[in-house]
């Protein structure tokens, strides 16, 4: 039977992931720079309803990469591939920002003194309880989770994302 135990069939990482998942999924689709690209990508993504919940645009003069995270990932994933979109997937942390005067100085300080690298951040289209959130990418996910979760920074799962409802 497909799924016994010592089968060859592979489980697929999404399923072993879950819903609640301490991270998000995050797509970077490569794109030609030229004109029109990125609305191809948009129009596909929110044509199949799809709620962008993140995007970052980093170009060079020859191609750009769209970072995105979206509301159902699983489906994303078909849809950038149905759409011929080349892109690939990576685990990034959702930081739920904290109700404080200086509330990306606590999050980046923690991550300073356990010595961990930021490499990007940018902002998530999510709000909870009037506090907004980022995505976060850094060296270990796995020492950044346990430590942001060990100091009580609540992170964002994918669940998250099909529940939230403010959205801006």
């Amino acid at each position: 039977m497909p799924g016994d135990f010592g089968s060859d069939d592979a489980i697929s990482p999404s399923t072993m992931r879950g819903r609640d998942w301490p991270c998000l999924r995050q797509f970077c689709v490569f794109l030609e720079n030229r004109v029109g690209r990125l609305h191809d990508l948009m129009r596909t993504i929110e044509s199949a309803e799809l709620k962008v919940m993140a995007l970052s645009v980093v170009d060079t003069i020859d191609f750009s990469v769209v970072r995105l995270i979206v509301n159902e990932p699983e489906r994303s994933n078909e849809v950038l591939d149905l759409g011929g979109f080349r892109f690939i997937e990576s685990d990034i942390l959702g930081v739920e920002l904290p109700d404080d005067p200086q509330p990306f100085v606590m999050v980046f300080s923690a991550f300073l003194r356990a010595e961990l690298n930021i490499h990007y951040t940018y902002p998530l289209l999510f709000r909870r309880g009037g506090r907004g959130a980022i995505a976060v990418h850094v060296d270990d996910v796995d020492q950044a989770t346990h430590l942001l979760q060990d100091l009580g920074y609540t992170l964002l799962t994918e669940g998250d994302l099909l529940d939230g409802d403010e959205f801006y």
